[in-house]
C-alpha cells in the first residue's frame, strides 16, 4: 500500500474538504493500493487562487532562469527513474521492463527540449521593417493559469508532456491526473518543487469527471489540455470553449497500418504486433486496422501466429515480461465485450486468443485483469471491432487488392489520430503516407514519438498538437505592435 494521495497546491500537500475518497488498485492483483482523496469545489478555488498569486513572478522570470529549473527537475526524473517506474508498473500494471525505458524516460526526454528551447530563443517573437520609420513586432506572452487533464495509460509521460511546455512558457498549471491512475501526481509536484519551481506553478488535484468539469469552466483558467477519449474530450472542449479558453485535445483513434505488397514479412509482422501488442494495446495511436495484400495474407497470418508466442505474461517486475493486465476492472470487461462481439455478431475469423482467461496468469496474479492478445482476420469495413476504438490487445487484418483500394478504405473513418505503412519502395511509401487523413504517421516504424516530433490528430481525434516547436507555442498568446517613428500622427481629420 502506499500513503493517502492528498492535494499539492501553493507549494505542499493539502488535506482535501470534499470528505470522498476513492481506491486504486494494483491491476495485476485488482488489490487496492491507495487510497484517493477528491478535492471539492473550494480545494479547486485554493488551488487555482494559488497559481494566480504565482503567476506574475513566474511568467516575467527570464527564460534561461526558468530553464535551470526545469532541468534540475530532469536531472532528478532521471536519479529516480527506476523509482517512479515501479511506481507506475503498480499504478497501471504495465511491465517494469516498459514504465522504466518509456514512461519517465520520454517525459523527462520533452521537458529537457523545452526547457532547452526556451533558453535558447523559443519565445523570441519578430520584427518587421514596414516603412523607413515604422516598425511591427511580436511578443509571446504566457497565457496565465491553465489546466491539464491526464489519461491514465502514460501517467507521469503525459503529465510531463503537458506541464512542460506549460511551465517553460511561464504558465501556471492545476493538474488533475486519472482517477485510475493517480500516485505519479504528488511525485510530480514534489520533483518540481525540489528543484525550485515556486510554490503555485504546479498543483495537483484529484478527483473524478465533476472535478474536471468544475476546473474547465472556470473563469480563473486560460487554457485546457486534455487528454482522452472522444465523447470525453468533446464534451471538455465545448465546456472550455463557453468561456472562450485555449484548448489541446489529444483524443482517440482507429488507426490504419498498410502493408505493402513489397514488405518483407518478418518487418510486416513485427510493425503490426508493436502497433498492437505493446503497453497491452493501451495505447491511444495504436494500428488496429492492419491492411494485408491478399497475396501476402497466408503467410503473413502464419508468421503472426508464430511470433504471437513472444508475447510474455510474467509477473510485472520480471525483466523478461512485455505484456501486462489491462488498467482495470471496467476497461477490462469493456476489451472482452468487444472480443465477444468480434467472435459472435461480427463473425470474424479468430485467428488468436480469444475472450476466454488466459492460462498462463503468473501465479499470486489470477485475480488481476489480464487477456489474451487477440488477432482476428477476414474482417472488414463494417465491422464494430474495425470501426470503434477498443484500446486494448486486438489485431484486426483486413485483406486488399490493391493500393488505391487499401488508402480509400483507410480514411474511412471519423478519426484520424496516426496511420503507417511499410513497404521497400520509399517513394511508394511517402506516396501512400501522403494520402492519409491522419495527424501522425509513420513509415516502416510505429509508435515512437520523440519531444522534437509535433503530435495531434486530425477529425475527431484532436485539436492542436504537443511537443516540437508548435507544441510551445499552444502554451502562449502573441501580441502584435506596430511602432510609428515618423514624429507626426496620420490624419484623415485635417483642415481643408
Amino acid at each position: 500500500m502506499y500513503a493517502a494521495q492528498q492535494l499539492y497546491y501553493n507549494g505542499r500537500v493539502q488535506e482535501a474538504t470534499s470528505g470522498k475518497i476513492f481506491t486504486t488498485v494494483d491491476p495485476a492483483t485488482a488489490k487496492p493500493i491507495a487510497e484517493v482523496h477528491a478535492a471539492s469545489e473550494r480545494d479547486i478555488d485554493s488551488a487555482i487562487a494559488s497559481a494566480q498569486a504565482a503567476f506574475p513572478s513566474w511568467s516575467q522570470t527570464p527564460p534561461l532562469v526558468r530553464s535551470r529549473i526545469l532541468l534540475k527537475a530532469v536531472s532528478l526524473l532521471r536519479e529516480r527513474n527506476d523509482e517512479i517506474a515501479k511506481v507506475e508498473t503498480h499504478d497501471t500494471g504495465k511491465p517494469f521492463s516498459e514504465t522504466s525505458t518509456v514512461d519517465v524516460v520520454t517525459g523527462a526526454d520533452v521537458l529537457e527540449y523545452f526547457a532547452n528551447l526556451v533558453a535558447s530563443g523559443g519565445l523570441n517573437g519578430e520584427t518587421t521593417q514596414l516603412r523607413p520609420d515604422a516598425w511591427i513586432y511580436t511578443k509571446k506572452e504566457a497565457l496565465g493559469v491553465c489546466v491539464g487533464i491526464g489519461a491514465w495509460n502514460y501517467p507521469i509521460q503525459i503529465a510531463l508532456w503537458k506541464s512542460a511546455p506549460c511551465l517553460a512558457a511561464g504558465n501556471c498549471m492545476i493538474y488533475k491526473p486519472s482517477e485510475v491512475t493517480p500516485l505519479h501526481g504528488q511525485i510530480l509536484a514534489k520533483i518540481y518543487a525540489e528543484a525550485g519551481v515556486p510554490p503555485g506553478v504546479f498543483n495537483i488535484i484529484h478527483g473524478d469527471g465533476a472535478v474536471g468539469g468544475y476546473l474547465t469552466k472556470h473563469p480563473g483558467i486560460s487554457k485546457v489540455s486534455f487528454t482522452g477519449q472522444v465523447s470525453t474530450g468533446q464534451k471538455v472542449a465545448a465546456s472550455a470553449a463557453g468561456g472562450m479558453k485555449y484548448v489541446t485535445m489529444e483524443l482517440g483513434g482507429k488507426s490504419p497500418l498498410i502493408i505493402l505488397p513489397d514488405t518483407e514479412l518478418e518487418n510486416a509482422v513485427d510493425g503490426a504486433m508493436m502497433a498492437n501488442f505493446f503497453s497491452t494495446g493501451q495505447v491511444c495511436t495504436n494500428g488496429t486496422r492492419v491492411f494485408v495484400p491478399r497475396s501476402m495474407k497466408s503467410a503473413f497470418e502464419k508468421r503472426l501466429v508464430e511470433k504471437m508466442e513472444y508475447i510474455r505474461s510474467l509477473e510485472p517486475m520480471d525483466p523478461n515480461s512485455n505484456f501486462g493486465p489491462l488498467v482495470s476492472e471496467t476497461h477490462y470487461k469493456k476489451v472482452l465485450s468487444y472480443m465477444q462481439h468480434g467472435v459472435e455478431v461480427d463473425k470474424a475469423s479468430l485467428l488468436y486468443g480469444g475472450y476466454s482467461k488466459p492460462k498462463a496468469i503468473p501465479r499470486g496474479y489470477e485475480q488481476g485483469f489480464w487477456v489474451q492478445p487477440t488477432v482476428f482476420t477476414n474482417c472488414t469495413d463494417s465491422m464494430k471491432i474495425t470501426t470503434e476504438e477498443i484500446f486494448g490487445p486486438v489485431l484486426c487484418i483486413l485483406p486488399y487488392k490493391t493500393i488505391p483500394e487499401a488508402i480509400e478504405r483507410a480514411n474511412k473513418s471519423k478519426l484520424g489520430l496516426a496511420a503507417g505503412v511499410f513497404g521497400k519502395d520509399l517513394n511508394q511509401c511517402h506516396e501512400v503516407i501522403s494520402k492519409l487523413q491522419a495527424g501522425i504517421t509513420w513509415v516502416n516504424t510505429w509508435g515512437e514519438s520523440p519531444a522534437e516530433m509535433s503530435v495531434g490528430g486530425w477529425k475527431q481525434s484532436g485539436v492542436g498538437v504537443e511537443n516540437g516547436r508548435r507544441g510551445l507555442n499552444a502554451w502562449v498568446r502573441e501580441k502584435s505592435t506596430l511602432v510609428e517613428g515618423g514624429g507626426a500622427v496620420g490624419t484623415v481629420f485635417a483642415k481643408l
